[in-house]
C-alpha cells in the first residue's frame, strides 16, 4: 500500500501516477499494482505485443507473445532468408577489395586502419554462419517429418474409408439377416407419432417408410410405407394411407414373379386389443407386384383410406407415443383367413 503524503485536493492526481496504485494491464487484463505493469509487460504477458526474434535481421512481423513460438515455427525459411542477406551484406561491408600495388600511403593506412574493425566482426559472422546452418539442418529435418507425417496421414485416411467401407457392408448384411427373420410377419414401431401429428395437423405432408422384411428365407423383401394425409388433401383428408412396396432381394432369382398371396395389414390397439386389420389379395397384373428393377419399386398397393385420424386418437392406438403398425404376407391364399370370419376388403389403388 502507498504510505506517501499528499494534500486531499490532489488525491486525483496522485492515485493516476502513485507507483503502488492498483491498474490494469491493456493487454492481458491482469489486475496490478501499476510499478510491476511495465516489467508485466515486457517479460511476462502472453497477449502483449512483441517484435520478432530476428527483427535485428529485418523481419517486421510483430504479435502477442504467445504466438511468437508459432511464427519462429512457421517463418523459419523466411528468417534464413533474412540472416542470408544480412550475412551478404556484411561480408561485402567487412571485406573490401584489395586495392591495386600502386595505391598510396594513406590508402593502405586507411586500410590498415580497417582491419581491427573487420577482426571485430569475424567472430560475430562466424556464429551467424553456425547458426544459419544449424537452421538449415532443422529445416532440413522439418520437411522430412512433414513428408513422412504426410505419407502417414494419407495412409491412415485410406485405412479409415476403407474400414468405413467395411463398416457399412458389414451393417447393411445386419440389417438384411435381420429382416430375414421375420418369417413374413413384421411390427413397425413408429416413435415419436405425436411430432408427425403435429406436422400433419400444420398441413405439413407426412410421408414414412418402414425398414424392409422379408416373408421368409427364402422369400420376398418388402416395406410399408405410411402416409399421414394433410387436413386439405383432396377425398382423404386425416385419414391414414398404408401400403406395401415390394423390393430387390436376395432371393429374387429363387422366386416366383409376380409375387401373389394374402397381405393383411393392422393398426394394433395396444390398450384393449381391438385391432384395426385389413386383408387384400394381391393382383399379379399390377406392377407393384413385379419383379421389381430398382431398390424399392415406386408402385405400392394397400389403402388411401386405412383408418381416419380421428378413430386414431378416440382408442388406444397410440401408447408411450408410439404406433404399431401389423403387416402380416403369405406368399400363397392362406385360407384360414375365412375360418377366422375375416372377408378381404377391396384394395385401393396407391397414390
Amino acid at each position: 500500500a502507498c504510505a506517501g503524503s499528499f494534500v486531499y485536493a490532489n488525491k486525483q492526481i496522485h492515485e493516476q501516477i502513485c507507483p503502488f496504485a492498483n491498474t490494469v494491464c491493456e493487454y492481458c487484463e491482469m489486475e496490478l499494482i501499476r510499478d510491476q505493469l511495465a516489467l508485466h509487460c515486457d517479460t511476462d504477458c502472453l497477449k502483449a505485443p512483441v517484435a520478432c526474434t530476428f527483427s535485428t535481421f529485418g523481419c517486421r512481423e510483430k504479435m502477442p507473445r504467445n504466438e511468437l513460438a508459432q511464427h519462429m515455427q512457421e517463418f523459419t525459411q523466411m528468417h534464413m532468408r533474412y540472416m542470408a542477406e544480412f550475412l551478404r551484406s556484411q561480408s561485402l561491408s567487412s571485406c573490401p577489395v584489395p586495392s591495386i600495388a600502386a595505391h598510396s600511403s594513406s590508402d593502405e593506412r586507411g586500410a590498415t586502419a580497417r582491419a581491427p574493425e573487420s577482426c571485430q566482426c569475424k567472430p560475430e559472422l562466424m556464429n551467424l554462419r553456425e547458426t544459419v546452418l544449424e537452421l538449415e539442418g532443422r529445416l532440413v529435418r522439418q520437411d522430412q517429418q512433414i513428408r513422412e507425417l504426410c505419407i502417414h496421414n494419407e495412409t491412415q485416411k485410406n485405412q479409415v474409408t476403407e474400414l468405413r467401407r467395411k463398416l457399412s457392408s458389414l451393417e447393411e448384411a445386419t440389417r438384411e439377416l435381420e429382416a430375414q427373420q421375420y418369417q413374413g410377419v413384421y411390427v413397425w414401431r413408429l416413435e415419436n407419432f405425436s411430432l408427425h401429428l403435429r406436422n400433419q395437423e400444420a398441413g405439413q405432408p407426412i410421408v414414412l417408410h418402414s425398414p424392409p422384411f422379408y416373408t421368409g428365407r427364402p422369400g420376398y423383401k418388402l416395406c410399408l410405407r405410411l402416409h399421414l394425409q394433410t387436413p386439405n388433401a383432396p377425398r382423404c383428408s386425416n385419414y391414414i394411407s398404408l401400403f406395401v412396396h415390394t423390393m430387390q432381394g436376395e432371393f429374387d432369382s429363387q422366386l416366383s414373379w409376380p409375387l401373389q398371396g394374402t397381405i393383411r395389414l393392422a393398426v394394433l390397439d395396444q390398450v384393449e386389443g381391438e385391432h384395426h386389420v385389413e386383408v387384400m389379395e394381391t393382383k399379379p397384373d399390377l406392377q407393384a407386384f413385379q419383379r421389381p428393377t430398382v431398390l424399392r419399386n415406386p408402385k405400392g398397393f394397400g389403402y388411401v383410406t386405412f383408418l381416419h385420424l380421428q378413430v386414431l386418437q378416440q382408442r388406444g392406438f397410440v401408447k408411450d407415443d408410439v404406433l404399431l403398425v401389423r403387416c402380416e404376407v403369405t406368399p400363397r391364399f392362406d385360407a384360414s383367413l375365412r375360418r377366422e370370419g375375416v372377408q378381404p376388403r377391396g384394395s385401393e389403388p396407391s397414390l
